[in-house]
């Protein structure tokens, strides 16, 4: 994608922050990312407000059964992360002990 340089004014406490994480030379990529994300939500909540248009709000039912599931794909997430950490916590003392015996 082609770039150019543009002039924005920013808050300096904000900049100097988001500097300091970044280092050198992030900035621009931040700032980029920051827009980029801004531009999907934008566009999620015209696509909402559509939908709503369309179809009517949603109720209060489905809304809670949207969240149930969120949060259970999130368990089910945490947990199989957990069992890859354990695991491979396993391998890597596995690994050290077949060293130390070699």
């Amino acid at each position: 994608m082609a770039t150019k340089k543009y002039t924005v004014t920013l808050p300096e406490e904000l900049a100097e922050e988001i500097r300091r994480e970044v280092g050198p030379g992030g900035f621009s990529a931040y700032v980029t990312s920051a827009i980029q994300r801004k531009r999907k939500h934008d566009h999620l909540g015209e696509l909402v407000t559509w939908m709503e248009e369309e179809y009517g709000p949603v109720d209060d039912e489905a809304l809670a059964a949207a969240e149930a599931e969120r949060r259970e794909i999130v368990r089910s997430y945490e947990e199989r992360m957990a069992r890859e950490r354990v695991t491979a916590e396993a391998s890597e003392a596995l690994e050290v002990r077949q060293a130390d015996a070699a």
